[in-house]
Parts: structure tokens; sequence; C-alpha cells
């Protein structure tokens, strides 16, 4: 039995195990076991749990299922396969990250799904939203022509959906609640460098030379917008928005009335400096009415900030027209 196997045993025998274990068990150095290690997590027989100094390894529950999709993957045509690695992002119970094929296959298998079947749903859903897109991007205005009778904003662009049907919570809309929720500086690394192009570009699209990013209402140690905002590191000028401090802070995800959302946004937002400029872009993270983005646009026009348009863009947003309640974030 080599070392490899030897680790394999011993955690199936005694649950979740530290490295420190298994340099005790094995009677060989720390480096070989970290190697012994590193080899068995890149190889999907060994999963991580927590962060230094207390890291702890187990066997992975998915590994058969992993195993046995491999074959049925082959009857899912390489269309479907490609837009599955691209989009599907699982994070399991344990917090464990999986992405593409391998995700997919843990989570249908969880469900008691059919594999093949599914796939093909998932195909379905996502080239019937394909329409909402236009040149990447999904247009959100409908939902503003929707909800509202006095529409500051020229335009508004989702990255992405936040959640789908049957499927839930889409890629982003997994990346932007988690790195919120659990202030995980990687993930918010991860998720500030898939949203940074999309910003780079509308702002070369629109001749942007004023960015304004909106700002929280929950008081956190990382801020998901701020670290956006450092990321970036833009020339272009800053349209300088804060939030007032009420006596009791309220989220907008707490409101359930339109109505209600519109005066917490029209209340709180400020738009300070007198600086013009010609084109705007506002950055949120998510959009449930859409009252926030429409507010503070009212606030620019009001001051006579802007001499051109204003475009809106949300890393996530929701589908259905109207007003639809994101909570979660």
């Amino acid at each position: 039995m080599n070392t490899s196997q030897k680790i394999i045993k011993y955690i199936q025998e005694n649950g979740q195990v530290t490295g420190s274990e298994l340099v005790d068990y094995l009677s060989i150095t720390d480096r070989a076991v970290r190697k012994q290690l590193k080899y068995l997590l890149d190889n999907s027989r060994l999963v991580k749990t927590g962060k230094p100094p207390k890291v702890y390894y187990s066997i992975p529950p998915q590994t058969s299922t992993i195993k046995k999709s491999k074959d049925k993957f082959g009857f899912i045509d390489k269309i479907t396969q490609k837009l599955i690695k691209d989009n599907f992002l699982y994070i399991t119970p344990r917090g464990t990250m999986l992405e593409g094929l391998k995700g997919f296959a843990v989570w249908c298998q969880e469900r008691n799904l059919d594999l093949i079947e599914t796939a093909s749903t998932y195909q379905e859903t996502i080239s019937k939203y394909q329409k909402y897109r236009k040149q990447g991007l999904i247009d959100g205005m409908y939902k503003m022509k929707s909800s509202f009778d006095n529409i500051a904003l020229d335009e508004l662009f989702y990255i992405d959906f936040y959640a789908l049907e049957i499927f839930g919570k889409t890629k982003l809309g997994q990346l932007l609640l988690f790195a919120k929720q659990s202030q995980n500086r990687e993930l918010i690394n991860q998720l500030a460098d898939i949203v940074n192009p999309t910003i780079l570009k509308l702002i070369k699209k629109f001749n942007i030379d004023g960015v304004g990013f909106i700002p929280p209402t929950v008081k956190r140690e990382l801020q998901l917008i701020k670290q956006l905002q450092k990321r970036l590191n833009l020339d272009t000028r800053e349209v300088v928005i804060s939030k007032v401090k009420t006596p009791v802070a309220v989220p907008q995800k707490t409101l359930s009335k339109i109505d209600d959302r519109i005066i917490n946004a029209r209340e709180t937002i400020v738009v300070e400096g007198k600086n013009k400029y010609n084109n705007i872009l506002l950055i949120d993270d998510a959009v449930g009415s859409g009252s926030t983005l429409n507010e503070t646009a009212k606030k620019i026009r009001q001051r006579g900030q802007c001499q051109g348009e204003i475009i809106g863009l949300a890393i996530t947003g929701s589908f259905f027209k109207g007003f639809e309640v994101i909570s979660e974030v």
C-alpha cells in the first residue's frame, strides 16, 4: 500500500483529519505529507475544509457520483457541455465550490435528477433568456419601464440574472451572495475580476467620464462595492455618492413594497460635489426593483451634474417584470 492509499484508508476510518495527524500516523516529514495531500486534492480524491491554522481533510462524498457521471456526459452534445462548463457553479452545503460538469453532476445527484435530461433542460433554460441579452449584457430597461413612470436612467444592464427557475442562483448570483455573506476576500476578488472587463467595456462604449458606486447600507468589515472600486483603479472621475446614517439602518432588501423602496432610496442616498460630467456610469451589486439606481440618477440630474446619459449597471438583477425582492444580498 503506497502513501496515498494509506492516507485515504486512514481518513476513511477516522473521518476529518489534520495534516499533523497524518504526519504522526505515517511517521514521515510534514513536507512529504503536504506533497501527498496536494496530489490527492488536485485529483479530487480529498477535500479540505477550513483555513490555516485549522484545516481538515476528508473524503468527498461526490467522488463516486463524478466517476459514474463521466460516461453519461458522453451522451450530451458538446455545445451543452460547454454551456455547463462555462456557466454552472455549485457551492455545496459544506462550502466546497464545484464548477462546470463536476458541479452539475453532484447537483443533479443530490436532487435525484437524471443527468442527461437535466442537462437538456439547462440548455433550454439558458437559451430562453438569451433574447434579453444585448451584446453580452442583459437589458434591464424593460423592468424600469414596467415599474416607474419617471425614469432617470437612459440604460440599465445586468451582467447576469440573480437566479433562474429550476436551477436557482446563477454562477454570478452565488458568487455575489457568498462573497458578501462570508466576507471572503478571495471570492470578492474573483467576482471583481469577472465584473471589471464589462465595466471597462461600458466606459469605452458610452464615453463615460464619471463613475458612481451605490453605497451599501449594512456595515461590514469588507464592503464588496468598495473592494470592486479599489480593484478597478479607474482613471475616470468618481461621482461621489453617500448613504445617510439614520437612527435605524433600513436595507432595501428588507422592504417588500416598491413605494417604500423608493422612499428609502430618495431619503438616504445623497449625491455630493459640484463636478459636471458628460456621461455617467452607476454601478450596483443587485437590482430588485431598480429604485435605488433610478432615485440616484434623479438626484444627479436635479443637481445638473450630468449633461448626457446615465447608464446603470448591476452585477445581477431579477428577471420578472415589475418589483421582485432579492432579499439575500
